[in-house]
C-alpha cells in the first residue's frame, strides 16, 4: 500500500479542519480549548484509505500566534491542501503558509477554495484570480483548484480525486537511510507509558529494536508501533506513526526531539546554511536574531553572514558589502544557535523574526557540524560554494553535488576521516548513494579506506611527506641513529588521527620503499656516518678497549683515558655497540671478541674436564687475572649467555 501524508495550510477560520472532517469523517480537533474556541491551535490529525493509497492528514492552525505549531506540522509532508475561503480570499496567513511551504520545498499539492456555498459565481471567479495570482511561480502555479464547501459537500468528490492524484505527482521515498522521526506529540496512556508521533521522514522502524533520541543522546526500545491507529511490526519512510517508546519518561522528551537510528544525526550549535529571504521580508543584516525552525525545533539563533548573492545589491550599499540580505536575496551563512540540535546535510528550515515572529525565509543546511574558525575569508566562501548543490546543477558528472561536498569535507576532516555514519548525516548522502560516490572517490584514487573510514588521499601523501621530512630532519640532527622511534612520530605528527591512518602512512611509505624499519623508523637512503671527530674517538676507544682486554673501562673511563669529550666519547661507543665490536657488560665496555674468546675459554673447561665442573669467584679471577670488581660483571654475563648457572656461592659450567 502507498502511503501519502498531507498537510494544511491557510489563513484561521478558513475552514481547513472542517474540510478535513468532511474527507475523512475524522475531526481534527482533539483538545477541549480548540472545541471551545472554534479554531485550531495545535497539530491535528486524521486519514482515509483510497484504493491502494493510505492519506494521511496534517490539519495546521491557521494563527499568526500558532505558526510554530503549523511548522512542527509541515516536517515530512508529501504535498499540501492549500484552503482559501472563498468570502475572504487571500489573507495574511494565507501569504506565510505559502512561503513556508515553498521555503520547506513541498512539492506538490491541490488548491481548496472552501465555503464556496456563502458566494456568487462572480465573487467566486475573482477569488481564483486572486489566489493563482498569490502562488503564480510556485510550486502551487498549476496544481487542481477545486471550489468545494464541507456543509453542504458541493466539491468533495472533485476535491477526492484530486487528493488521490497527489501520489503519482508526489517526490519518491529515500528508503535507504537511517531512521528519522521528528517528534511533534508526546503522552502516555496507562498500562503502556510514554507514546510519541510523528511522520517518518527516513528509513524503517521496527518493534524491539533500539534507537536514540536526540539531542539527548538517550537509548529507548520500540515497544510497540501504530500506523493510522492500527498496530504494526514494521512502519517506513513516509508514514504518520505512533511509537511506544520504552527507556524513558513522558516527562523526558518534547515536540522537538528526533528519535533516529544510532549515529544518523550530526548535532551541533553551528550550522553553515544558505538562506533566502521572501519579498515580504525586511532586510535581514549580519547578526540578527532569528527563530530557526527545522524538523520540528524551534531554537533561537544568530546569523554570520558570509557571503551575499543580492540582486539588489547594486542600490543597497549594506548589501553590496555583504552585511544585509535583501528581500528576495540569497546568501551563505553561519547560524549559531543557543542549544545544540540534530540535522543532516540537505535538511530544509525556515527562519522567522525574533520579533515580531514572522516568517522571513528558509534555506538548506549546508554542513551540519562545521569547522570552526573565521567565516568571511576567501576559504570559506569557495567552501561554501562547494557544498551547495545548486551550484552543481549544470554539471553531467553524476553524483556532481555528492562528489564536491565530500571531497571538501572529507579534506576539512583531515586525517580523522569520515566514519560511514557521517556519510550519511553530514554529507548528506543514502546508504546507496554513500556507496556509489565513495568508490568513485577511491577508484580515482582521490580516497581510501582507512580501517572504518574514508580519508582523502591527498591528506594520507602530505602526512607521508611531513613523516619523511621528520625523519629527514632527526637523520641530520643525529646521522648516528638508526632511526627515530615510531611512538614519537606518532605523537609528533598523528596526535588527532587514529592509530590505523598512521599504519596505513607508514606501511605505504614501506611499500614505496622510502621508510625502513618497524620500532624505529629511517629513510631507506639513509646510512649512519661519522664526523671526522668521531672516527678519531672510535679508534682510540677501539685501541684503549683492546688494550685493556677483560679488564675493561666503563665510559667515563674511556673518556679518561683517550682524552677524548665525553659527547663525542658516548657516540663513538654507541657506534661501537651498534657495530658489535664493543659489548655493555654492567658498566663496563667489552670488546666483543674479548667476550667471544671467554666464553670458549671457560666451555672448554667443562669439555677438558668430562664431568661437571663447580667453580667460584676466586678461581675465575685466578684464572683471568682479573678484580671482582670485572670478574661479577662478568660472571652474570655467562650466566646470562647460559655458559655458566649459579649453584649457591658456585657456578656450574654447563
Amino acid at each position: 500500500m502507498k502511503h501519502i501524508v498531507i498537510g494544511t495550510a491557510g489563513h484561521i477560520d478558513h475552514g481547513k479542519s472542517a474540510l478535513v472532517r468532511a474527507l475523512t469523517g475524522t475531526d481534527p480537533d482533539r483538545l477541549k480549548e480548540e472545541k471551545a474556541r472554534g479554531i485550531t491551535i495545535d497539530l491535528g490529525f486524521a486519514s482515509y484509505e483510497q484504493g491502494d493509497v493510505t492519506v494521511a492528514f496534517v490539519d495546521v492552525p491557521g494563527h499568526e500566534r500558532f505558526v510554530k505549531n503549523m511548522l512542527a506540522g509541515a516536517t515530512g509532508i508529501d504535498g499540501v491542501l492549500f484552503v482559501v475561503a472563498a468570502d475572504e480570499s487571500v489573507m495574511p496567513q494565507t501569504r506565510e503558509h505559502l512561503d513556508i511551504c515553498r521555503m520547506l520545498e513541498v512539492p506538490v499539492g491541490v488548491i481548496a477554495l472552501t465555503k464556496c456555498d456563502l458566494v456568487d459565481p462572480e465573487v467566486l471567479e475573482l477569488v481564483r484570480l486572486e489566489v493563482r495570482e498569490l502562488v503564480a511561480g510556485t510550486f502551487l502555479q498549476d496544481v487542481p483548484m477545486v471550489a468545494v464547501s464541507a456543509r453542504t459537500r458541493e466539491g468533495l468528490e472533485t476535491l477526492h480525486a484530486a487528493l488521490d492524484e497527489l501520489p503519482q505527482r508526489a517526490k519518491p521515498r529515500v528508503h535507504d537511510t537511517p531512521a528519522r522521526l521528528p517528534i511533534d506529540r508526546v503522552f502516555s496512556i496507562k498500562g503502556f507509558g510514554t507514546v510519541v508521533t510523528g511522520t517518518l521522514v527516513a528509513g524503517t522502524i521496527m518493534v524491539g529494536e533500539d534507537l536514540v533520541v536526540m539531542p539527548q543522546g538517550r537509548v529507548v526500545k520500540v515497544r510497540g508501533l501504530q500506523v493510522h491507529g492500527r498496530p504494526v511490526e514494521r512502519a517506513t519512510v513516509g508514514q504518520r506513526t505512533a511509537i511506544n517508546l520504552q527507556g524513558i519518561a513522558v516527562d523526558e522528551i518534547v515536540r522537538g526531539d528526533t528519535l533516529t537510528a544510532a549515529a544518523a544525526l550530526s548535532v551541533s550549535r553551528r550550522l553553515d546554511v544558505v538562506i533566502e529571504l521572501v519579498e515580504s521580508a525586511r532586510p535581514l543584516p549580519h547578526g540578527a536574531r532569528v527563530r530557526f525552525h527545522v524538523g520540528t525545533t524551534e531554537v533561537l539563533g544568530r546569523v554570520a553572514l558570509v557571503e551575499v548573492e543580492d540582486r539588489h545589491a547594486a542600490l543597497d550599499a549594506a548589501a553590496a558589502n555583504g552585511r544585509t540580505i535583501s528581500p528576495g536575496g540569497r546568501a551563505y551563512a553561519r547560524v549559531r544557535l543557543e542549544r545544540s540540535i540534530p540535522t543532516v546535510r540537505g535538511d530544509r528550515f525556515v527562519l522567522r523574526a525574533y520579533s515580531p515572529p514572522m516568517t522571513i525565509g528558509g534555506g538548506a543546511v549546508l554542513d551540519p557540524v562545521p569547522p570552526p574558525g573565521a567565516t568571511r575569508s576567501e576559504a570559506t566562501r569557495a567552501r561554501f560554494a562547494t557544498l551547495d548543490p545548486a551550484r552543481h546543477l549544470t554539471a553531467r558528472v553524476p553524483h556532481a553535488a555528492d562528489l564536491a561536498a565530500l571531497r571538501c569535507l572529507l579534506q576539512y576532516a583531515a586525517a580523522e576521516g569520515l566514519l560511514p555514519a557521517a556519510l550519511t548525516s553530514r554529507v548528506g548522502l543514502t546508504l546507496s548513494s554513500a556507496a556509489t560516490v565513495t568508490r568513485a572517490l577511491v577508484d580515482g584514487h582521490e580516497a581510501l579506506h582507512v580501517g572504518d573510514r574514508v580519508v582523502a588521499r591527498s591528506v594520507t601523501d602530505a602526512l607521508g611527506r611531513a613523516l619523511v621530512e621528520l625523519v629527514q630532519r632527526h637523520h641530520e640532527t643525529d646521522p648516528l641513529s638508526e632511526g627515530m622511534p615510531r611512538e614519537e612520530v606518532r605523537t609528533r605528527l598523528f596526535r588527532h588521527a587514529p592509530q590505523a591512518v598512521f599504519d596505513e602512512v607508514v606501511t605505504a611509505l614501506h611499500t614505496a620503499g622510502r621508510v625502513t624499519g618497524t620500532e624505529r623508523l629511517a629513510l631507506a637512503s639513509h646510512r649512519p656516518a661519522l664526523s671526522e671527530e668521531e672516527g678519531d674517538a672510535v679508534r682510540r676507544i677501539e685501541a684503549a678497549s683492546e688494550q685493556c682486554g677483560l679488564a675493561a673501562l666503563t665510559e667515563s673511563g674511556l673518556a679518561e683515558v683517550t682524552r677524548q669529550p665525553p659527547r663525542i666519547v658516548a657516540r663513538a661507543v654507541l657506534w661501537l655497540l651498534r657495530d658489535k665490536r664493543l659489548a655493555r657488560v654492567g658498566e663496563l665496555l667489552v670488546p666483543g671478541r674479548e667476550l667471544i674468546r671467554l666464553e670458549e675459554s671457560v666451555a672448554a673447561v667443562r669439555r677438558a674436564a668430562n664431568k661437571p665442573v663447580f667453580v667460584d669467584v676466586g678461581w675465575f679471577k685466578e684464572r683471568y687475572g682479573l678484580t671482582r670488581k670485572h670478574a661479577i660483571p662478568l660472571l652474570e654475563y655467562l650466566d646470562r649467555e647460559r655458559v655458566t648457572r649459579r649453584v649457591g656461592d658456585k657456578r656450574e659450567i654447563l
